[in-house]
């Protein structure tokens, strides 16, 4: 996957924070600020990665991403303390949801032995870090074990944070959540916080897009629910020049606007929004592009009748599942002559190969316009995965793995894990 640092210096990485409404330039502070020689740092990552039914990482990525900011401490002479959460544990320690398992996954990545800590807190944890000498590298157990975690306990934080002498929020993913290991433990380290290139690569890019873009700036909105992302759309209609709709969202503002939409998915509870949402735009002169034409199938399933229909007029029972080849054909010139992309949601269901020509279509798309220049931000767990499917991740500019951090970042212009760590 494509990891670009948007831009980094030496020994800072520009952005633009919400709170400084004049966008002057702001210095984040990342580990490139410090020598962790002789020092222990305690990395919030995540590790919050997909295993099968022995236990199997089946997707490192998240992984792979944390390794520079790793790497870059051990290289100074640090030891390293990783802590972060897999699964959703409710009832305490369970076997499926033990870091354990990604032990010797981690182990290989990095090259060298990785020690295990049975629990984050308390007398295991803190004996196996106090043994920690520089270039080793200790992994503490899920924190959500614990359920001070996910409450944001201040007493839970500055037990963890007594494992180390620096705090290195590298989790992205987890920013979104004030919890205790993401936000509050900062508070323990006022000199010595920082982020990890993972998240200040995030950050630059996000900033990229929604405070320096270069113009054209195309956002390409899919997934189901026009409901998932009204607060983005309305964020966007103040930041883009081009808003490209996909997905099931699409038949909301198609149907709000007279169109037949046969058993196509729609929200009629946001119809109006939908009309408002349109309304806005054209009051500001932002261009929203809604499909003309849609794949449509008498079924959901890969193998259904399918055929393709102006938007306007899906026949009583069929649904449409794709966009259509005249609507690619339109997306793909707005897309070629934009300077700033960003994608979030999958033009269809691009899951079933019957339906995932307009996905595909719109990511060759993106693909093209960033060899010419452009600079492309996917996000969103379809999209990426998407990417991913296609083997683009490093044909694009910068491809997320924030999911919901993603799209509240977006929604808000600030994080808890974020704010956390620049106070």
């Amino acid at each position: 996957m494509s990891r670009k640092v948007i831009f980094a210096t030496l020994n800072e990485t520009v952005v633009f924070s919400k709170r400084n409404k004049q966008n002057q330039k702001t210095i984040m502070k990342t580990v490139d600020n410090f020598n962790f020689s002789g020092q222990k740092a305690l990395i919030r990552v995540d590790f919050n990665v997909p295993l099968d039914a022995d236990f199997n990482v089946t997707d490192d990525t998240r992984m792979r991403a944390a390794l520079p900011t790793i790497n870059k401490i051990l290289a100074d002479g640090g030891a390293v303390i990783l802590m972060s959460h897999l699964g959703r544990p409710k009832e305490g320690p369970t076997d499926k949801y033990s870091l354990k398992h990604v032990v010797n996954h981690l182990s290989k990545l990095l090259n060298k032995p990785v020690a295990f800590a049975s629990d984050c807190i308390g007398d295991v944890a803190t004996s196996a870090a106090t043994a920690l000498k520089a270039g080793e590298v200790l992994l503490l157990e899920n924190l959500r074990f614990h359920k001070q975690e996910e409450k944001g306990d201040v007493d839970f934080a500055k037990q963890l944070s007594t494992l180390g002498t620096y705090f290195v929020n590298d989790a992205f993913g987890t920013a979104h959540r004030a919890h205790a290991s993401t936000a509050i433990i900062a508070q323990f380290f006022p000199n010595n916080k920082c982020f990890g290139y993972v998240m200040s690569g995030e950050l630059a890019s996000i900033n990229k897009v929604l405070t320096d873009s270069e113009k054209p700036f195309t956002a390409i909105m899919g997934g189901a629910k026009v409901s998932d992302k009204i607060l983005i759309l309305e964020q966007l209609i103040n930041k883009a020049n081009n808003i490209i709709i996909g997905g099931g969202m699409a038949f909301t503002f198609v149907k709000a606007q007279g169109g037949k939409i046969g058993k196509s998915l729609v929200e009629e509870d946001k119809l109006e929004t939908a009309l408002n949402i349109l309304a806005d735009a054209k009051a500001k002169g932002v261009n929203i592009y809604i499909p003309v034409d849609a794949i449509v199938a008498d079924n959901f399933a890969n193998d259904a009748n399918k055929q393709t229909v102006d938007i306007k007029a899906i026949p009583d029972g069929w649904m449409g599942l794709d966009i259509g080849p005249a609507t690619e054909k339109i997306y793909a010139e707005v897309i070629a002559n934009s300077k700033t992309i960003l994608w979030n949601g999958p033009m269809g269901v691009f899951e079933m190969s019957s339906f995932e020509h307009g996905t595909k279509a719109a990511a060759e798309a993106i693909v093209a316009a960033t060899k010419k220049g452009a600079f492309s931000l996917i996000g969103g767990g379809d999209s990426v995965a998407a990417i991913n499917k296609y083997h683009f991740g490093n044909d694009v500019s910068y491809v997320s793995t924030g999911g919901g951090a993603l799209l509240e970042y977006i929604e808000s212009g600030s994080l808890p894990g974020v704010d956390a760590v620049e106070k």
